[in-house]
């Protein structure tokens, strides 16, 4: 089975799709076949690899409706990996999915029409509503991207228990892959000890840290990943050690 790794946080601004993105292309340059998916309606994965403008015929809404067409909702993006695009109609489509018996299980039935790929990331929404249950209920792992600064971590505790509550009733295989500390200012003292708070609560837990940069601000506006717009640079770096941080830990706990 292809590793499914969520990239959750119901907290906008920790950095999720630059996540995505950059996990993606970094994965991709070490020879993974990669898959993103673009479950936020936002469609910030979307417009950052396929512009604004970019309407797909058919989507990961379409999909989760129609699980066959998952496959031919696979794009293929000029960072080396396939994306699965987001709609505006999936803004609608918690309503939508609610008079469904098996509503938590329909991107997992999507997903397992897809062959071929060392990983699959899901880029979810800013909300714990039934798309980021649909992700947790379908990965086998989840990345946890946390913004040095306090208010980042008030909302772990009911991402936790959100998680627990999904082990419990409806994927016990669902395990925290890692924390990624995530816009980290070196020079703030504020970023140094939301650092160490994280350090002291989650230990080995945490993946290597990205430090905030500009770059990653003008990378989307420019269409391209972190990679491809600025190859040598620390934000580069930084993901190419998450990537083998991720890698190492997934094939440590059963990724294939």
């Amino acid at each position: 089975m292809v590793p499914v790794l969520a990239v959750a946080n119901q907290k906008g601004g920790v950095g999720k799709t630059t996540t995505v993105v950059s996990l993606s292309a970094a994965l991709a340059k070490m020879g993974k076949k990669v898959l993103a998916v673009d479950l936020d309606p936002q469609m910030g994965l979307t417009a950052w690899l396929f512009g604004e403008d970019h309407r797909a015929k058919t989507t990961v809404y379409e999909a989760l409706f129609f699980p066959r067409k998952m496959r031919e909702a696979i794009l293929p993006s000029p960072e080396g990996f396939s994306v699965v695009p987001s709609s505006l109609d999936l803004a609608g489509a918690e309503v939508e999915l609610l008079s469904l018996s098996d509503r938590h299980w329909r991107l997992a039935e999507a997903l397992s029409q897809v062959f071929g790929y060392d990983w699959i990331l899901l880029d979810c929404p800013p909300s714990l509503g039934l798309l980021t249950l649909n992700a947790l209920v379908a990965a086998d792992f989840v990345l946890i991207p946390v913004s040095c600064e306090f208010l980042a971590l008030r909302g772990l505790a009911l991402l936790f228990s959100t998680i627990r509550r999904v082990q419990g009733e409806l994927n016990p295989n669902l395990r925290v892959l890692g924390i990624l500390p995530n816009l980290f200012e070196a020079r703030t003292l504020h970023a140094k000890e939301v650092l160490s708070a994280l350090r002291g609560r989650f230990g080995e837990e945490l993946l290597p840290v990205v430090r905030k940069s500009v770059r990653f601000r003008e990378a989307p506006v420019a269409g391209k990943s972190i990679l491809a717009y600025d190859p040598g640079g620390e934000g580069t770096q930084a993901f190419l050690e998450v990537a083998k941080e991720v890698v190492r830990r997934g094939e440590a706990r059963g990724a294939h």
